[in-house]
């Protein structure tokens, strides 16, 4: 189960998502605590970022479907240097690789998670951020599953 919450603290709010007709689906997903990932209707393959066609096959029959929301932190950086005013302290940009196919992909930030905890491997889970207007920022926060 996936979690809604306000915008974890350090989290730049005010960095919104202009949704288009391709991605809109994908930032308002959270509302339900749910990540909603694009599936083409062509080959089956899930993709991420959302975009008009299938980055395979070139299909247009691409509709959002509910993903576990679990993953393997493929990989990460940490940030030190304060380039606005949020975040004050270091923070982990991961790339994680969800459960549901092994080239999906997805770049997010950790939270609720010391920094020096975060490793390669490591079981994560998403958490959204409320943005405000219905739209929701999907995070990630490590996860003790091992599946």
């Amino acid at each position: 189960m996936t979690e809604t919450a306000a915008a974890p603290a350090g989290t730049r709010v005010h960095a919104r998502p202009k949704p288009t007709l391709d991605d809109e689906p994908f930032w308002r997903a959270g509302a339900d605590g749910v990540l909603r990932i694009q599936r083409c209707g062509g080959c089956g393959k899930l993709q991420h970022p959302p975009a008009p066609v299938c980055f395979r096959c070139l299909s247009r029959d691409l509709t959002f479907v509910e993903v576990s929301g679990r993953g393997t932190v493929y990989s990460l950086t940490v940030n030190h240097q304060q380039w606005t005013a949020q975040p004050t302290d270091p923070y982990a940009v991961i790339v994680v690789q969800l459960d549901e196919q092994d080239d999906l992909r997805f770049v997010s930030r950790i939270v609720d998670t010391p920094v020096e905890r975060v490793r390669i491997g490591m079981r994560v889970r998403v958490v959204f951020g409320d943005l405000g207007d219905g739209l929701y920022a999907p995070y990630f926060t490590a996860s003790e599953d091992t599946e």
